[in-house]
């Protein structure tokens, strides 16, 4: 585990919220690496070896859902904890549990929400079990 809490791979094509996720994982001890979009999420992922990921669910070349669903497909990276950090429609929810994603947090988000999850995502610590509200909930059973 890298950082004083773990290194965790923010995933989102927004700049302005990859930077938002970033200081404030920071801030908390995280080591934080970024990519733009799903394909320089499965570029760096064995490279980086990360803790937990978030993932945005509209991004350009490969998006959040189908990026999750690739993570999970892979031996070496289905273990990961995965949190969906987008509006949260219920689509994204149904799509985002078929995926095997761990957790949702719905944008706008609190900050002290993302840090909480994020501990709880690194330490494979249960997670609220999701209950159809906007905001954070536990998708399914624990990965690996």
């Amino acid at each position: 585990m890298s950082g004083a809490y773990g290194r965790v791979l923010v995933v989102d094509d927004n700049k302005v919220i990859r930077q938002l996720i970033r200081v404030n994982l920071e801030l908390e001890g995280f080591e934080v690496v970024t990519a733009a979009d799903g394909v320089e999420c499965l570029d760096l992922v064995h490279q980086v070896c990360p803790d937990a990921i978030t993932l945005d669910v509209a991004m350009p070349r490969l998006d959040g859902l189908r990026t999750a669903a690739r993570l999970r497909a892979d031996p070496r990276t289905s273990h990961l904890p995965v949190a969906i950090i987008s509006g949260c429609t219920q689509y994204e929810v149904d799509a985002g549990v078929s995926a095997g994603v761990d957790v949702f947090l719905a944008k706008p988000f609190e900050p002290s929400e993302l840090v909480r999850i994020v501990h709880r995502l690194v330490r494979r610590e249960d997670l609220p079990p999701l209950d159809g509200r906007r905001g954070v909930g536990r998708a399914g059973s624990a990965a690996g």
